[in-house]
């Protein structure tokens, strides 16, 4: 059950600190660990307040419930993901590539990400409007593409995205063939994933030639 906040705090305010606050960065950080691995109706508070070395009172204390909490980790990781990940929309299988990079190296971002979207369907949580706005501002990015010749506008640029997400993220939602692709595929290393991923965008979306491209699209 969730508990009060302690007088005078904002738990989920934008101006808390987590850089000089170490007991919210551990907290976060723990919180991120447990959501990943347990989503949000299977992970405990307790078990965060223990790996974060607090108590589950402290823990409320910053964070009104462990919906919130999750809506908070999820924030942090989903702004990370965007900072790590930029849209070249006149290279876009180097940004599947980019894509692929980022969630080989970091599979809990993944997995807690999925949890959100299984357990909060239906809710509306503080991840919304970033990601929409970012979403949004990538495709943007395609139609000025599109504009300028660098992309076929015979797709719309909603379609793009969406199938250069989910080529990426193959590996990545599917752990049962990356297990028998271990053993069976001709090449089983990560590197010939990376490379097949790749091709499979450059396929559908060519990198325009290099005369084409413009320093920068206005």
């Amino acid at each position: 059950m969730p508990r009060s906040t302690s007088p005078g705090r904002a738990p989920d305010a934008a101006t808390s600190n987590e850089s000089t606050d170490s007991t919210r960065r551990r907290i976060v950080a723990a919180a991120t660990e447990e959501f990943a691995r347990h989503g949000i109706a299977g992970a405990r508070v307790d078990r965060i307040a223990k790996q974060a070395r607090t108590s589950k009172e402290r823990v409320y204390a910053y964070f009104r419930s462990k919906e919130a909490l999750y809506a908070h980790v999820a924030q942090r990781e989903t702004a990370a993901l965007v900072e790590a990940t930029q849209l070249d929309p006149a290279d876009l299988p180097g940004y599947a590539g980019i894509l692929f990079d980022h969630f080989t190296a970091r599979p809990d971002h993944y997995r807690l990400i999925t949890w959100g979207r299984l357990e909060l369907a239906e809710a509306t949580d503080n991840t919304a409007g970033p990601l929409q706005a970012t979403i949004a501002g990538k495709l943007d990015k395609l139609r000025d593409a599109q504009r300028i010749g660098l992309l076929d506008p015979a797709w719309d640029p909603v379609d793009v995205l969406a199938l250069i997400n989910q080529i990426t993220m193959t590996w990545a939602g599917q752990p049962e063939i990356a297990a028998v692709a271990a053993d069976q595929a001709v090449d089983p290393s990560i590197t010939a994933r990376r490379a097949a991923v790749v091709t499979a965008v450059e396929r559908l979306f060519p990198r325009p030639d290099r005369d084409q491209r413009p320093s920068r699209l206005v």
